[in-house]
């Protein structure tokens, strides 16, 4: 079968949310310009039980290709997510069980296929890499890991300062890029994409392809959704907007993102034309439009992509209706108590606005509880329960006494 090999098309995959590609962009292109078809794949480790709109980045990319007529994986790390990936860690991630792992993943494939198809003439595929690494035997480790050199590991920044401040690296943390590598040879991939923070890994396993097939593997790294401070918006950094999250949730969160970050987000998260995309970060850049236009227009597009475009629109308007004109959500949690007093840290606690009493008392110290629309500012303040009170944290979170 012949993939499409229009040279426009081939160039915003070379071009877009793109920041590098190993061996090089001509070689890639050389590649796609063939018309046959390639074996690619990104892998997503199931260390929460659900996908972010970071992951969008490399889905999106997964999609345009598989638009060419290219083989998609689909791959979840059920394997290496028992080691945990130390790229950027200062410390070991807490090892997961099997169990953990497998009830992590088990929505990521129906998240994936808003953006994916696993169905029809070319369908992606998913796979685990359990499927291969729980094969391997003691002596194909022994295999495996002598392509590659301890000097290799330790030269990775996190590893380095590790180091420095004497804290402890353990040999299970040199296995997880080998694992990784291991991947593209047991899917005999051509092409291996993802974010920026994951070049070393995609490197080893382009040199183990290399070492044991003989051949060629691509990799293509993107660039990664970053807020500004230049964190990433990932589960790992506490900021992540999980696909999970209702329409409502990701709309607003997204328009709460910083004016720094929407421009690319356009380009990295959304599936609007290229051409587009370019327009509205021109206009942003020359101030044609609002910030805060712009960010309705992305959270719409993001929530559309993933939700559908009816639960975007009443997203929009729910959004007006609680942050423009100050009105409650129209669908909001109801709880039942009874009409007893109660101290206001005990009360957040009890209808979930806050998880112990020490951010209950940081909540309503830092102005950010309202009852029936007031801010309280005392810890110590008995509040008399009624029915149709409506309690609220921050801008998003609201609760209904029933």
């Amino acid at each position: 079968m012949k993939t499409d090999i229009s040279p426009k098309k081939i160039q915003e995959i070379l071009e877009r949310g793109v920041e590098k590609i190993y061996p090089s962009r001509s070689a890639l292109k050389q590649r796609l310009s063939t018309g046959k078809p390639m074996k690619i794949y990104t892998g997503f480790d199931a260390t929460a039980p659900s996908l972010h709109i970071g992951h969008l980045v490399s889905l999106n990319k997964l999609a345009q290709l598989q638009a060419l007529g290219h083989q998609i994986f689909f791959l979840i790390g059920d394997f290496t997510t028992l080691i945990g990936d130390p790229t950027g860690h200062s410390t070991s991630r807490p090892q997961l069980t099997v169990k953990e792992v497998l009830a992590n993943s088990c929505r990521f494939s129906q998240e994936a296929s808003k953006i994916l198809s696993f169905q029809g003439k070319n369908p992606a595929r998913l796979v685990y890499n359990s499927q291969w690494i729980d094969k391997l035997k003691a002596r194909d480790l022994i295999q495996l890991t002598s392509n590659f050199t301890v000097q290799q590991m330790i030269t990775r920044n996190m590893f380095q300062e590790r180091m420095k401040k004497g804290k402890p690296i353990f040999i299970h943390e040199f296995l997880y890029p080998i694992f990784q590598a291991y991947d593209s040879v047991a899917l005999e991939a051509d092409l291996e994409i993802g974010g920026n923070d994951q070049t070393f890994n995609m490197l080893c396993g382009r040199s183990l392809v290399k070492d044991m097939q003989h051949r060629e593997k691509i990799v293509m790294t993107l660039q990664l959704l970053t807020d500004a401070s230049g964190a990433k918006m990932s589960k790992t950094d506490s900021n992540a907007v999980f696909l999970s999250d209702s329409p409502q949730e990701i709309y607003g969160k997204v328009m709460s993102y910083p004016d720094e970050l929407i421009e690319s987000a356009f380009y990295l998260c959304t599936k609007i034309p290229y051409a587009e995309a370019k327009k509205i970060g021109k206009n942003i850049v020359e101030k044609k439009i609002s910030f805060r236009d712009a960010k309705a227009r992305l959270a719409w597009e993001i929530v559309s992509l993933n939700k559908g475009k009816f639960r975007a629109d009443q997203s929009a308007q729910e959004f007006q209706r609680v942050f423009k004109e100050k009105e409650v959500p129209i669908n909001i949690p109801s709880l039942k108590l009874a009409k007893k007093p109660i101290n206001i840290v005990d009360l957040l606690i009890r209808i979930n606005l806050a998880s112990s009493r020490s951010e209950a008392k940081r909540l309503i110290v830092q102005g950010g509880i309202q009852i029936n629309q007031k801010v309280e500012k005392r810890c110590d303040q008995e509040i008399k329960i009624t029915k149709g009170m409506i309690i609220q944290r921050g801008k998003r979170k609201f609760v209904r006494i029933q």
